[in-house]
């Protein structure tokens, strides 16, 4: 709650209001990196290197190795609070916008550990190249990029998990290439880690495209690791012999897929079994991977001058008769990555697109376009050929563009640097560049999602200044991670709203002018643009929540109030008519994290309670005469009261949608009705009427949770089903002849013609829609069954 003072002429508080804010908002700008240099990274820094600053700091200041330090304990403080923030999607953007102004609500960062819980416990495999640690925004898309992944969930208290990690590391190195090893703490990533079903640690999961997650059972050693593992591997290596050898090279040609090829002959030493299978998985797509033995096929590999075992690639198109002709490469090591990384370098580049050819093949197929500046630009990695094959099924082709060979094109497009982006076949003008991490499996997923989707670059030509359409825009800026977890829910919700609402994404670094046009502070700043009226979103990161705040705009659940509205809708309501009214602040933290929560409730109580708001920065005199003295708070102003301004204040210590809802539910009047055993069995077992009763017990925590949700049932289905509640307290006998055996217990007594039994019908479900959805299903069925029976009542007389 934020205090405000109370005493003094109002213009004079008012001026000194408005000039703290200036000053504060100065602040914010100079504390914005305080977080960030307390912990010494960069505001660009991901959440691995946030985890590996912090680590470093805590072993050096925490407050075990420096005990003759009295600072000691307040110096940890300030670091753990900044970890505790920055590491959280959400509060790091609050911290980017507000600083400590948008965290007052938060309370992140009070307690921390021993000394040897963050040397041996924390961030287990930060340190290790080969492991991918993954986090919440970027799970989804590595595991479904299209490439194999085995995935360690692990919590950083488990003694299994600490006991697994030598053994995982040894394993990630061993099929580094072949799958993808990943990481994911549960600790940090509880939601996560919820929503996949992970209740026990370790989990191991093996994730691919197209498959559900297959969860590994098996004993911890890194043999029966690497078998499992190795058996979701679909790609094969092929025994060759003299019939479908020459076949295999010269039909090469037009697949344009080479083969890599191991002689094994007497002398030498060969490749095993394992380690062919292994380069057959890591050059999947890529390169065909064979094998031949010169003891059977001894003329053949004497036509090839294979006099000892060897492994060799032939290109697409090799000669057989003229190896160094044809281009074939002989390979003399043994070890996979070696011979992956040569093949990789002999395997042609992307196509480079011609300035002049350029917006024709980009209006007629998908493309993903690398932008370089010169042949020079070695932006590109050798693991970046795995694209095409990566992104055939969605019909993406993949090339090349040298910007110094036409910087006007390039300039056009907002490209100034080397850079990828996906052309949808559309164009130049319908375009989305990638600003997320150069890895293959975020290229691979950035890609597929943005050509299904319909998220545009913008820029100053293109930017929707007087469009007649909706446009939503996010300002934005590469460096800044929220900004890169939040533009794959964009392109979420851009699919559900296509032909409504147009999304736009603009980078700030780059159009610094028209970010400063619109007032943008912060980063991401989302704003809808609807013709004059502009809408900035204050939300969560997420597609789900993005449309409900859409879904508010078009059909608003919130009444802005102004002083005058207020007195006329609330003030002056009707005597049946109930409101609950939000009095906040926009600087204010905790109103900017009630804001979704608060249009949420109201879409709940839709046609209950009426719902409102007081900006009472723009109404600042007005709130003060109505004595609210903090933000947000929150009132309820009752139906029939005998004065205008009686009202209850919400002291909750909960303020999401649902605590907000079931407190406002206990001021509607009652509509179910309260039974004796007299009148349970006169009118629900004796009654011609359907009844849904609630048998509670009013000491029980969760009948008191359910009670205005049954409240809500009772209004759902008024007119055809009769809702009663019966106290077990109080009429046990009632209860215990209802077989009552928990509390609260739902049960439906439907009207059939005859005496009801008092066991009724059991309803598992503690929602009042859901209940109400099964209750007309139930009176539906009833009512096909009644007319059936008529029909043949009529046939036989």
């Amino acid at each position: 709650m934020e205090f405000l003072a109370s005493k003094g002429d109002y213009m004079r508080y008012f001026k000194r209001s408005l000039l703290l804010l200036l000053v504060c908002v100065i602040v914010l700008v100079c504390t914005d990196q305080d977080y960030y240099s307390l912990l010494g990274v960069s505001k660009e820094a991901s959440s691995r290197e946030i985890r590996q600053a912090f680590k470093k700091l805590a072993l050096k200041l925490h407050p075990d190795k420096n005990q003759n330090d009295p600072n000691a304990h307040d110096n940890f403080l300030k670091i753990n609070r900044a970890y505790e923030v920055l590491k959280d999607e959400d509060l790091r953007k609050k911290y980017d916008k507000y600083g400590e102004k948008g965290l007052e609500d938060q309370q992140q960062g009070g307690r921390y550990e021993s000394w040897n819980f963050y040397r041996y416990d924390f961030g287990i495999y930060d340190d290790d190249p080969e492991i991918i640690t993954l986090d919440r925004g970027e799970f989804d898309a590595a595991v479904n990029s299209g490439e194999l992944w085995f995935v360690n969930f692990y919590s950083p208290r488990c003694s299994h998990c600490h006991d697994l990690a030598p053994t995982w590391r040894e394993f990630a190195k061993e099929l580094d290439g072949v799958i993808r090893i990943g990481a994911v703490n549960c600790g940090d990533n509880r939601m996560l880690c919820r929503i996949k079903g992970i209740n026990s640690y370790p989990s191991l999961y093996v994730f691919k495209n197209g498959m559900q997650p297959v969860k590994y059972y098996g004993d911890r050693s890194k043999e029966s690791l690497k078998n499992f593992a190795m058996q979701y591997v679909t790609s094969t290596v092929t025994e060759l012999w003299a019939g479908n050898f020459v076949n295999a090279i010269e039909t090469s040609f037009a697949s344009g897929v080479g083969w890599l090829i191991t002689f094994c002959a007497e002398r030498g030493d060969c490749l095993s079994y394992q380690t062919r299978l292994k380069l057959a998985g890591m050059l999947e797509g890529l390169v065909n991977v064979g094998w031949m033995d010169c003891g059977t096929q001894g003329e053949l590999c004497d036509n090839l001058d294979v006099s000892s075992s060897t492994t060799a690639y032939f290109p697409p198109g090799a000669t057989i008769n003229n190896k160094e002709k044809g281009g074939v490469l002989f390979l003399n090591s043994l070890d996979a990555r070696e011979i992956y990384q040569e093949v990789m370098q002999h395997l042609p580049d992307f196509e480079i697109i011609s300035a002049a050819s350029l917006e024709d093949r980009l209006a007629h197929h998908r493309w993903l376009l690398f932008f370089q500046f010169g042949e020079g630009d070695k932006s590109n990695v050798q693991e970046f050929k795995k694209l095409k094959f990566l992104l055939k099924d969605e019909h993406i082709q993949v090339g090349k563009f040298d910007c110094l060979s036409s910087p006007t094109i390039c300039n056009k497009l907002y490209v100034y640097q080397p850079c990828l982006a996906v052309f949808k076949g559309k164009g130049t003008g319908d375009y989305e560049i990638h600003h997320g991490k150069k890895i293959l499996y975020d290229i691979v997923a950035f890609a597929k999602e943005s050509v299904n989707s319909h998220v545009i670059t913008l820029g100053p030509q293109n930017f929707p200044d007087k469009d007649k359409e909706p446009w939503l825009v996010d300002f934005f800026a590469p460096w800044c991670p929220p900004c890169r977890a939040l533009l794959p829910e964009l392109r979420k919700a851009s699919k559900h709203l296509y032909g409504q609402l147009k999304f736009g994404t603009l980078d700030c670094t780059v159009h610094e002018g028209l970010c400063n046009m619109h007032n943008i502070r912060a980063y991401p700043t989302t704003v809808v643009f609807n013709q004059s009226d502009v809408h900035e979103y204050e939300g969560h990161h997420s597609a789900e929540q993005i449309l409900e705040f859409i879904e508010d705009l078009r059909n608003p659940s919130v009444v802005s109030l102004t002083p005058e509205t207020f007195a006329e809708l609330v003030q002056r309501r009707k005597r049946e008519e109930i409101w609950m009214v939000d009095f906040y602040a926009p600087w204010c933290g905790p109103c900017q994290a009630l804001m979704p929560e608060w249009k949420k409730m109201a879409r709940m109580l839709n046609g209950l309670i009426s719902v409102g708001s007081v900006d009472c920065q723009k109404y600042y005199s007005f709130c003060h005469q109505e004595s609210v003295r903090g933000y947000p708070e929150i009132r309820l102003f009752p139906q029939k009261s005998n004065t205008a301004h009686h009202y209850y204040s919400y002291n909750g210590w909960h303020r999401d949608a649902y605590s907000l809802r079931g407190w406002a539910l206990g001021y509607l009047p009652q509509v179910s009705v309260d039974l004796t055993p007299q009148s349970f069995t006169e009118k629900v077992l004796n009654g011609k009427d359907h009844w849904v009763i609630d048998f509670y017990a009013p000491w029980c925590g969760p009948c008191q949770n359910f009670a205005p949700e049954f409240e809500m049932l009772a209004r759902a289905v008024k007119g055809k089903v009769k809702a009663g509640k019966v106290d077990c307290q109080a009429y046990g006998h009632t209860c215990q002849t209802a077989d009552i055996r928990a509390y609260p217990t739902v049960k439906f007594y439907p009207y059939q013609g005859t005496k009801k039994s008092v066991l009724g019908e059991y309803i598992d479900s503690r929602d009042a829609k859901g209940i109400a959805d099964l209750l007309n299903e139930k009176l539906e069925a009833m009512e096909k069954k009644e007319k059936r029976k008529k029909s043949r009542n009529k046939v036989r007389t």
